[in-house]
């Protein structure tokens, strides 16, 4: 059983792109606090919150967004502990740290024993580099990720859900813990 009151990440997927599945984060605050989440704090529009409560809630997170606005996101919860050390442990912080936007993590919501490494090679571009642990799949695209094929079918060649952000979204989600009480 998780601990009721631990701080938690949740990162949803699939929101606010492209005008489609318009979730602002007030109604995002609102719909989490009404689960009982508490302290519930958010960054962007792109969906990335902070709160306390139970590790376990990200399908009735999803499951409330779609009964109240008829679309169901992928909601990846991970505990403060687990956040902080896959944030710190990217190998490419520091060629993001001018920019924060060619420097990406992909968190994973499991392990990718099954990652067809080879083929992730094949598809990064000669100035991108990539690195994979049991929790992310990290990513140096100096050239942006718009153009990066490897970017694009990387969650294919991983074998499970991923969603990415950029180093300096990721960075500022974990400050958002650094200013909970």
């Amino acid at each position: 059983m998780s601990d009721s009151n631990a701080w938690q990440i949740a990162l949803l997927r699939g929101i606010n792109v492209g005008g489609r599945n318009r979730l602002p984060m007030a109604d995002l605050r609102a719909v989490m606090e009404g689960l009982g989440l508490q302290d519930v704090r958010t960054h962007i529009q792109s969906g990335n919150a902070v709160f306390r409560g139970p590790g376990d809630c990200g399908p009735r997170i999803a499951a409330a967004i779609e009964d109240r606005f008829g679309f169901c996101p992928q909601v990846m919860v991970i505990d403060a502990v687990k956040y902080r050390g896959i944030v710190a442990d990217n190998p490419f912080a520091a060629a993001g740290s001018a920019d924060g936007a060619s420097v990406h993590i992909g968190f994973l919501a499991q392990a990718a024993q099954g990652a067809d490494r080879v083929k992730l090679a094949e598809l990064a571009a000669g100035d991108e580099a990539f690195h994979l642990t049991d929790t992310a799949f990290y990513l140096h695209a100096p050239s942006g990720i718009g153009r990066s094929k490897l970017a694009a079918r990387a969650e294919k060649q991983l074998g499970v859900a991923m969603t990415m952000r950029n180093q300096r979204v990721a960075e500022a989600v974990a400050n958002l813990l650094a200013k909970a009480p």
